[in-house]
């Protein structure tokens, strides 16, 4: 890494405030991940990654933020513990510090995340590495580092594994080649969520060349399977895999599926706020002229975590209500006209977290299925990050 590079002089700006920022006061990593992370400290490798000389992590957003208001004022170190003092209970003369400071900040870290895209450097299991413009992405260079980089991207070696429920009996038996006693038997034609499936897979492959990327049907996973990259791929209906992932992370979403025909579904996605209060997502129909519910919008739900079942190892859930969501939101981070502004948005949202979860509203149009804007509003409709 060259002596200019804008990460590095990020990371030596932060270690320098934690050293050199006043005279008589040098705060030890140790205090300063106690600081940021209040009840739950940060991990001190966090701060020492953020800091490193050779090859520096960009802190998200939000760390930026409370560095600012640490390094404010003293008091962040008074005290039994170190902790963030509200911006509230701050003098002006160490508001305005903290404005400065964070304006500092901000244009050093942007200056890193563009350099940062321009290597394209791989990310970790929150896309905590990983920005670009929003424009569309020219080249055939830069067009490779777009794939290789992102929540996509895991480490060389890693076995990546993609799983989907197997279309119930019923359904199988209406589709001509499903039936494994026919001459033109066609495996694939068991699974659902086809469109997602494919989409992803070719995707991972790209970004992930020396890794294997294996599918997998939800009843059929061995106990090494649940211990590597795992990506879930459809709803709690019929994926098992989803519900028992969606259940051992404990996120504030509840998928509710009460299938009774078209006409008759019952199907939301339940959120819980941080004051627990809970609100309901929907699919949208409209009638369409001979009486048949047309889908206008599919509700579905991005999450990445780390793996229970293995820390070393990510889990991610894609799954709408309908197909439509599942494919609408694999593609918010495939396809190539929004891949790199939506991974921006989760890197600076939810950079450094391990895990984050986001529900989207997916649109459509003429029988097409659309690509959610993660950087507008109105495309998200519920976001959570782990304390």
């Amino acid at each position: 890494m060259q002596k200019d590079d804008p990460r590095l002089a990020l990371s030596r700006r932060l270690r320098a405030l934690r050293e050199e920022h006043w005279r008589d006061r040098r705060i030890t990593q140790h205090q300063l991940a106690q600081a940021l992370g209040g009840a739950k400290p940060l991990a001190v490798p966090l701060i020492s990654g953020w800091e490193s000389a050779t090859n520096p992590k960009v802190p998200a957003m939000r760390w930026i933020e409370q560095y600012a208001a640490v390094f404010a004022t003293t008091r962040s170190f008074e005290g039994p513990l170190p902790h963030l003092i509200a911006a509230a209970e701050m003098t002006s003369e160490e508001r305005r510090g903290m404005d400065e400071l964070r304006q500092e900040l901000t244009q050093l870290r942007n200056d890193a995340m563009r350099a940062q895209y321009e290597v394209g450097s791989p990310s970790g299991p929150a896309a905590r590495s990983f920005s670009g413009s929003g424009t569309a992405v020219a080249g055939e260079g830069q067009m490779t580092r777009s794939i290789q980089s992102g929540p996509w991207r895991f480490g060389e070696g890693q076995v990546i594994t993609l799983v989907c429920a197997q279309l119930p009996p019923e359904l199988r038996a209406k589709q001509i080649y499903a039936d494994p006693d026919d001459p033109d038997y066609i495996a694939l034609y068991t699974y659902t969520d086809l469109d997602a499936l494919v989409e992803l897979y070719g995707h991972l492959r790209a970004a992930n060349p020396l890794s294997r990327v294996d599918i997998r049907l939800a009843h059929e996973l061995t106990p090494d399977v649940y211990s590597s990259h795992l990506v879930s791929l459809g709803g709690i209906d019929w994926n098992m895999t989803t519900r028992s992932v969606l259940r051992d992370l404990r996120l504030p979403v509840r998928q509710v599926a009460n299938w009774g025909g078209v006409e008759d579904d019952d199907v939301y996605f339940e959120v819980e706020d941080e004051d627990r209060r809970k609100s309901q997502h929907r699919p949208i129909f409209e009638k369409s002229p001979d009486g048949r519910n047309i889908l206008l919008y599919d509700v579905a739900l991005f999450a990445r975590a780390v793996n229970p079942f293995n820390r070393e190892r990510t889990v991610t859930i894609c799954n709408g209500m309908y197909g439509r969501g599942t494919y609408g939101v694999v593609r918010a981070l495939t396809d190539p006209r929004f891949r790199v502004r939506n991974t921006q948005y989760l890197s600076e949202r939810f950079g450094g977290s391990e895990s984050y979860c986001v529900l989207t509203r997916i649109p459509v149009v003429d029988s097409a299925t659309l690509t959610p804007d993660w950087m507008s509003p109105d495309s998200r409709l519920f976001e959570w990050a782990a304390p």
